[in-house]
């Protein structure tokens, strides 16, 4: 998928509604997780992304700063993310607990 095309988000949309369920890609384009809870607002906010699973089962959840991610629209309109660390590196952040 080539990102360059797609549109960053701005710091308005960077909220619930719009990125939870957002699918994440690490720098090699691989889909490592999507995000699944949005905490706090503006710069400062959360995002908790469930690395790795199936559907969902086995997925472990990390908090990441939102800055630490880029989050766009492609050209249907669908909002993902990229970052530059892979799922090992993720997987290996301490779990998130609610």
């Amino acid at each position: 998928m080539d990102h360059t095309k797609h549109n960053p988000l701005r710091a308005e949309e960077l909220n619930a509604s719009n990125l939870e369920g957002a699918n994440v890609y690490d720098p090699e384009d691989n889909d490592i997780g999507n995000v699944s809870h949005f905490h706090g607002s503006g710069q400062y906010a959360q995002v908790v992304v469930d690395v790795g699973g199936f559907l969902g089962l086995g997925a472990k959840p990390v908090a990441l700063d939102v800055s630490s991610l880029n989050f766009m629209r492609d050209e249907s309109g669908n909002v993902h993310a990229t970052t530059a660390m892979t799922k090992e590196q993720l997987k290996e952040l301490p779990e998130h607990t609610h």
